[in-house]
């Protein structure tokens, strides 16, 4: 006969989970809250973790405290990665703040990253649509109009044609 081992503290579960999640990618506090409080699957289903409000906030605090959870750390390194992916400020600025992330924390880190928005977008537009870019009014709309999407800015946009030779 089997018998079943005693559980551990939800406290150091939770520990083990956030040390888990963190291990692969930096997260924002709210986002660790989040994956911590969604139930575990286990062998026979979807189990709840019976851990109190206290509990979650010793895992953040201890995670803090051990360098595992920094949203200086996490801001930076989305900027960097969301702009390699092709996206623009606006759209960084409004994931940010879905994570959970202080408003003053993203433009902090959007005036201190070293990136040329205005040349990504044309890099954008010109991976999109081909080079040299369409003249035509209604490919020109087109182009904004994908640029927008991608969360640019319009002046970024407009400086495309501003700077654009024959």
């Amino acid at each position: 006969m089997s018998e079943s081992k005693p559980r551990r503290p939800a406290y150091a579960r939770l520990l083990d989970r956030a040390v888990r999640i963190l291990g692969v990618r930096d997260h924002s506090e709210q986002e660790l809250r989040r994956k911590l409080a969604a139930p575990v699957i286990g062998k026979n289903g979807p189990e709840a973790i019976d851990a109190t409000e206290e509990d979650y906030d010793r895992v953040i605090a201890w995670c803090y405290e051990h360098s595992y959870l920094d949203d200086t750390r996490f801001v930076t390194r989305f900027i960097a990665s969301r702009s390699r992916k092709g996206y623009g400020p606006a759209r960084i600025r409004q994931e940010l703040n879905q994570k959970g992330i202080a408003r003053d924390a993203t433009e902090q880190a959007m005036r201190e990253c070293d990136i040329d928005w205005g040349e990504l977008a044309r890099d954008q537009a010109v991976r999109k649509y081909g080079e040299p870019l369409p003249s035509e009014f209604s490919e020109k709309v087109k182009i904004q109009r994908f640029l927008l999407y991608r969360g640019y800015l319009m002046e970024d946009i407009q400086a495309i044609w501003r700077n654009f030779t024959d």
